[in-house]
């Protein structure tokens, strides 16, 4: 027994609600249930119950046991004195010898639900919580009704939005409120591809963005303040003449900037098995590209909902070092491919539309978060181990919004079986 299946349980009523009694031998009727507190307190507040034959107003709390209460130190808290009713699975204040009394020393109501509840509710909970598959509801998926699960996957793309937004607004107020910095570290941040994320933004903190603009007239010097602070301008053990320009450049550079005692250290970066198209020198020479082609990152980024003009806009070819070259002093015979399509949509899904959902919400306007989704469903559907998982269950992955969804169902209720949190899943217990 779990406390989410006591809450499933008493927010939908499914018990018997005829002829409650409370261990102390009161008559329960439940005018409202009350609703559900997602923040710290007792678990329903603006219940409305009858308590022998007198109404109250309050909220309820429910554990699996009643000596949970002291256990939680409950009777401690202030925040509990306005408790109505203690809903428990099972009532072993006889055995603990303990009881639960409100603050002013009376009986606090106690409501035993194990004799109240349809053994089918719970052999239904169990299939779930105690599946072996990756995705629990596995084995039931395909009985769900299709409107049921798009409904589901709408809500949990909301979700998602609204959870990228957040991490954006915390990079919003690190920039001091400047979306066009905010704009310039996201994509720097993504432009690490998850394995390089983390000195990538250690980077677009140490070089601002005014900086590396101020210099966009000459890519040569944007390039060598991000390889120079990175530092990756010793990565070869004989430089060449490219390699010796972006040393003397970044001399001048971090005196000016004062960058060198922010560079980040080299063995942050990885570089095992990354395809050499992913390799950090690579993507720092696009980078400089993007920053120094494009006079505002931010009007790009949030100036149209066209996610064809975008991906175009971000594919562009690195200078022409780059175009024989993964690392320094390595030239290859292959010409050194720019962008891709797949990393640009990446781009796209973990930059702009957070970027739009987030300005959305500061801006207080619905049009920014409604390009953000046009943009996801503009864009073809990733191909990943997950998205492949759901497709096999007969989840259609039509576009970007349908995998962002299935990848966001997946992370925050299958993994952590919070089955009765998803519309499916409370579905399937239900009945």
């Amino acid at each position: 027994m779990s406390e989410s299946l006591l809450y499933f349980l008493w927010q939908y009523q499914y018990f018997t609600t005829k002829d409650l009694i409370t261990t102390d031998g009161e008559p329960v009727q439940v005018v409202h249930p009350g609703f559900r507190n997602l923040d710290s307190g007792p678990d329903f507040f603006n219940a409305r119950l009858l308590i022998n034959h007198v109404e109250w107003v309050g909220t309820v709390e429910m554990h699996v046991r009643t000596s949970d209460w002291l256990a939680h130190r409950h009777q401690d808290d202030r925040a509990y004195d306005n408790v109505i009713l203690h809903v428990v699975w099972q009532d072993d204040q006889i055995s603990t010898g303990r009881r639960v009394d409100r603050a002013n020393g009376t009986p606090l109501p106690t409501l035993e639900f194990a004799p109240l509840i349809d053994a089918t509710y719970l052999d239904r909970y169990k299939l779930l919580t105690e599946s072996v598959d990756v995705i629990p509801c596995a084995g039931q998926f395909r009985s769900v009704q299709p409107l049921r699960i798009t409904s589901m996957l709408d809500k949990t793309m909301l979700q998602r939005l609204e959870r990228k937004a957040a991490g954006v607004r915390a990079v919003f107020e690190q920039t001091n409120g400047d979306w066009e910095e905010t704009a310039y570290r996201l994509l720097t941040i993504n432009m690490g591809f998850k394995i390089n994320a983390e000195p990538m933004a250690q980077l677009s903190r140490a070089v601002p963005l005014k900086a590396l603009l101020k210099h966009r007239d000459v890519l040569v010097q944007a390039e060598a303040m991000l390889f120079g602070t990175a530092g990756l301008l010793d990565d070869a053990d004989t430089p060449d003449d490219y390699q010796t320009m972006l040393q003397r450049e970044y001399r001048f550079l971090a005196a000016k900037y004062n960058l060198a005692d922010k560079q980040v250290a080299t063995h942050a970066w990885k570089w095992g098995r990354l395809r050499p198209a992913n390799f950090p020198t690579l993507r720092l020479a696009q980078l400089a590209r993007l920053v120094t082609h494009h006079a505002s990152l931010f009007s790009l980024f949030a100036g149209t909902s066209d996610a064809s003009l975008l991906m175009k806009s971000l594919q562009l070819t690195p200078s022409d070092y780059w175009h024989s070259h993964y690392r320094f002093g390595k030239a290859t015979e292959k010409t050194v491919p720019a962008i891709g399509v797949t990393s640009a949509t990446t781009i796209v899904i973990n930059t702009v539309v957070p970027l739009l959902a987030a300005y959305a919400h500061h801006r207080g306007q619905s049009t920014f978060l409604d390009r953000a989704i046009d943009l996801l469903e503009q864009l073809p559907a990733e191909k990943n181990r997950l998205t492949d998982g759901w497709e096999e269950l007969g989840l259609s992955m039509r576009t970007a919004f349908d995998s962002q969804a299935a990848i966001e169902l997946h992370n925050d209720s299958c993994t952590t079986k919070k089955c009765l949190s998803c519309q499916i899943g409370a579905w399937l217990v239900r009945g």
